[in-house]
């Protein structure tokens, strides 16, 4: 994507675009530089997957624009997303660009801060909670753990050519994977791992709408993964865990799956 600098607004002036990591769910997990500038805002230009809580953060004149994507369907593609971005800017307006987790951490901003930056833009990267770090934290699943995992590793489930890429050495003994965007290729990522030679047994855990009032964490074995995301009915946000730190904890009174809700009364500063 190109663009020309020196057409600009509000007499030259180049807006900044802020790529603004929103952390994994619950507003009190947003940094205090995302915070302050959600709130100060005249444009918001966020993900589908961010809560509703968050941007009720942002003042009431704000305009807030929704690219929200799915599988099936994008509100906008990536390349109207960098130009949306590009035109604000160039037109004098500062953008708070809100993603779910890091912006850099399966967030495309990467891709955004390139566009900007090859438009004469200036661009800076708010870091946030990235959704791994937070959804293991608040399911109490450490990623790693002296007795069980010294590796980690991230990958994106819902990617091309899924079945070509080698995953070979990212999850077995002493390591931990975890799967973004992986729900609806569960099974896909169950026989890969397998034929990979992953144990079938393996455990796995799957945290859905994490630090939310309806976080659930599902668990199974790998073989189970595809089974247990569709009689669960697990919606995005979730998040697949694979390793021995995803185990049952013994006191579980079912150790192949547990279902933990957490109320919102637990979730308040001071309780």
């Amino acid at each position: 994507m190109q663009a020309n600098p020196a057409t600009t607004g509000q007499e030259g002036r180049i807006g900044t675009v802020y790529l603004v990591g929103a952390g994994p769910g619950d507003p009190d997990l947003l940094t205090l530089r995302a915070a302050r500038l959600l709130m100060s805002a005249g444009l918001v230009v966020h993900d589908g997957l961010v809560d509703p809580a968050i941007l009720a953060m942002a003042r009431s004149s704000a305009r807030l624009v929704s690219v929200a994507k799915s599988r099936s369907r994008h509100t906008m593609k990536q390349e109207a997303i960098c130009d949306l971005l590009v035109k604000e800017a160039l037109a004098g307006n500062d953008v708070v660009r809100l993603k779910g987790g890091d912006p850099f951490v399966f967030g495309r901003g990467g891709e955004e801060a390139e566009a900007c930056r090859a438009a004469g833009v200036p661009v800076e990267v708010v870091p946030g909670i990235s959704s791994a770090l937070g959804a293991s934290a608040a399911a109490q699943i450490p990623l790693t753990h002296r007795d069980h995992a010294s590796i980690v590793s991230f990958v994106a489930g819902q990617c091309k050519g899924l079945t070509d890429q080698d995953w070979s050495g990212l999850a077995g003994k002493g390591r931990t994977l975890v799967i973004f965007m992986g729900l609806a290729t569960a099974a896909q990522i169950s026989d890969k791992l397998i034929a990979d030679g992953l144990t079938p047994e393996v455990p796995i855990a799957v945290i859905e709408n994490a630090t939310r009032k309806e976080m659930r964490v599902l668990r199974a074995s790998l073989a189970g993964l595809a089974d247990l995301v569709r009689d669960e009915r697990v919606q995005s946000p979730a998040l697949i865990v694979i390793g021995d730190v995803a185990r049952a904890e013994s006191g579980d009174t079912d150790n192949s799956i547990r279902a933990l809700a957490l109320e919102a009364q637990n979730m308040e500063i001071g309780q």
